[in-house]
């Protein structure tokens, strides 16, 4: 008999190879139809798969990532399955679960191509697999019976996967009906639990992601266990479209891209520009009240800076490759961290343990060389502005600065109305078995997680902790916030890092003059500007609050008779710094007044005979409508009263 730990702490015993869907079934019928996955010991693993030991586990169902990321697993092998059939001599790649769904890199012979008008045919090929109710049966395989089964099929990219990347003893495979691949899992039980299955779009795809090999078709798709899901989603994403950050950047003037610039390279334009500074200086009030000192740094560096940081061993790839100096044996980088060029500022001059924390904050832009098929608007770009800051402290202060920098997060995200509701925390932690992708000591690992599961404890925050999303050098806490139509984005993330300060050799004297080395607090809010706006818009479909808004006001002249006015009140504006345009087209007060209610602006002044004579305007405002009649002088007190009373919150 063995004891399986259920998550509220209560025993039950089972005999040895018991499975997951059995201890489904022994609690309910109804739970053992729900369940689709179960993490044993932090490992989710098939439902099917026996249990031999002891365990502590949890029982997934569709609210669960781990329950999707099965279940668009098994999808993506269904997706093979029916190409498979319907292209006889398709070659596969890749067929992973992603955030959203799936997707399989495929390549047909002779040139041919997948195009949208077949998604129908393989869609309906799917749902025909699935009613099957196939069942999906793992078995593991030797390194060179694996091979001679793939080369059997013809799959060539297969095989040179098993031969470059699979060592033997550790290969499994998972089979449904006619349809075997390459998997480590997890999966579902059977494939009749999938009812609705949508392929989304077709691109190009490298194989192995090597733009010098050969390329091959992504195909997307999404699936659900019920036919309402796949249509809510599909609304919520006709919904994602009307607030693309893409498409209302540019209705709104706020950034753009030039091929000519370079791919991946945003240009902030004036309005653009003017939100993001003012982002900007929200944080630099709030983190000036917690004692940062803020510096600037070069966008390049000596390529051995970050290989003392560790970053060019795990990021090298990902970055832009070194900058060789004509005359003098030197590489440089574009900057893809500021945390190496930080440490050099704290040890720049001798540090006792009276000056810390010493809180460094710079708004720094870096650079990340992402493959052009992963660039998206200013959500993956290549170059970025980190609202970073590192925070040297000693060990015993670790835990209070944790517990302050949450507190600057909390304060930024309750400024955009991002509540406990729609914010879930994540602490990020070491993959226990895979200690290779880490630096340091176990020790220093311990004490640094540790830390920032007593402050959100102490801070009353619910965390959910996931294993092997740590960074290399340190454990992190993230902050996903869930827009308003529910979507998940990573933008906060605090992480503590005993690392760099050792690999930097920092130290600073010690109460009893001996040198001790400091512990290092990664720490941004927003993430990267570029992000937060990104998610802001999105958020808001461009109705940003009045404090940030590029456009506060439009000034609307009835007819032209009175364009010489409203530019009057305008400059009037500009010396009271209440932002404010004109709208002196030859157009009806009707049709100005809707095209400016779909820029978002949250007022506009409507000025004619009446005003012009009066010195007054009459208001409007986006969502509540006329507001009466006032001097403009005071509508710009009121106004600036009304951003004030944010500011001041900061």
């Amino acid at each position: 008999m063995i004891k399986i730990t259920f998550p509220d702490g209560s025993v039950r015993e089972y005999e040895a190879g018991v499975t997951g869907l059995q201890i489904a079934e022994s609690i309910s019928s109804r739970l053992a139809q729900d369940v689709l996955a179960i993490g044993v010991n932090g490992e989710t693993i098939d439902l099917t798969r026996p249990i031999n030991t002891d365990a502590s586990i949890v029982l997934y169902k569709w609210d669960d990532d781990q329950a999707k990321h099965a279940f668009w697993h098994t999808s993506a092998h269904l997706l093979a399955e029916a190409l498979q059939e319907l292209y006889p001599n398709i070659q596969f790649g890749f067929g992973p679960a992603i955030e959203n769904g799936f997707f399989y890199d495929v390549l047909l012979p002779n040139g041919e191509a997948i195009k949208e008008g077949d998604f129908k045919a393989i869609e309906d090929k799917m749902l025909e697999l699935a009613r099957k109710n196939e069942v999906l049966v793992r078995k593991e395989v030797s390194k060179a019976d694996c091979i001679a089964q793939f080369k059997a099929a013809g799959q060539t990219y297969k095989v040179e996967h098993i031969e470059q990347d699979l060592e033997d003893g550790s290969i499994t495979t998972y089979t449904q009906g006619n349809f075997t691949d390459l998997c480590k899992g997890p999966h579902i039980p059977s494939t009749g639990v999938i009812k609705a299955v949508k392929l989304m779009n077709v691109a190009g795809a490298f194989w192995r992601g090597d733009a010098t090999k050969d390329q091959m078709q992504r195909i997307y798709g999404v699936s659900y266990p019920k036919k309402k899901m796949l249509d809510e989603y599909l609304l919520m994403l006709e919904e994602a479209k009307k607030r693309d950050h893409r498409k209302i950047g540019k209705e709104m003037e706020l950034f753009m891209f030039s091929e000519r610039v370079g791919k991946g390279l945003p240009i902030w334009l004036p309005k653009g520009t003017d939100l993001r500074l003012r982002l900007q200086e929200m944080l630099r009030r709030i983190q000036k009240r917690y004692g940062y000192q803020e510096v600037i740094t070069p966008n390049i560096g000596g390529k051995n800076l970050y290989v003392t940081s560790g970053h060019w061993d795990h990021y090298g790839k990902d970055s832009f490759q070194p900058i060789h100096t004509p005359e003098e044996d030197e590489e440089y980088l574009l900057k893809p961290m500021n945390c190496p060029h930080h440490c050099e500022v704290f040890a720049n001059k001798p540090r006792s343990y009276r000056d810390l924390p010493f809180r460094c904050a710079e708004f720094g832009t870096v650079y990340r060389y992402e493959q052009s098929g992963e660039l998206h608007g200013l959500t993956r770009v290549r170059c970025f502005t980190q609202d970073d800051a590192h925070i040297f402290c000693r060990p015993d202060q670790v835990k209070d600065e944790f517990i302050k920098v949450m507190e600057i997060i909390q304060r930024v995200f309750s400024t955009f109305n991002f509540t406990d509701e729609n914010v879930e925390v994540q602490i990020s932690l070491r993959d226990p078995n895979d200690h290779e992708k880490y630096i340091g000591n176990d020790e220093d690992w311990a004490i640094a997680e540790q830390a920032i599961v007593d402050a959100c404890k102490e801070k009353g925050m619910k965390a959910k902790v996931e294993l092997g999303e740590a960074a290399f050098y340190g454990p992190k806490l993230d902050f996903m916030v869930k827009d308003a139509i529910g979507r998940r984005w990573q933008l906060g993330t605090i992480q503590v890092d005993y690392q760099l300060p050792q690999r930097f050799q920092l130290e600073y004297t010690a109460e009893d003059n001996s040198k001790k080395r400091p512990v290092m607090v990664h720490r941004a809010p927003f993430g990267s500007m570029e992000r937060f706006v990104a998610v802001l818009i999105e958020h808001t479909a461009g109705k940003f609050p009045l404090w940030l808004i590029p456009d506060q006001v439009a000034i609307l002249p009835i007819s032209e008779k009175y364009n010489e006015y409203a530019q009057q009140v305008r400059e009037y504006f500009a010396t009271q710094e209440v932002r404010a345009i004109v709208d002196d087209r030859n157009e009806k007060i009707g049709r100005k007044i809707r095209d400016n209610e779909l820029k978002h602006i949250p007022y506009m002044l409507i000025v004619g005979e009446k005003e012009a004579a009066e010195g007054t305007v009459s208001v409007r405002k986006q969502g509540a409508g006329d507001e009466g009649t006032m001097k403009f002088e005071d509508f710009a007190k009121k106004i600036n009263e009304e951003v004030q009373n944010v500011i001041n919150k900061f």
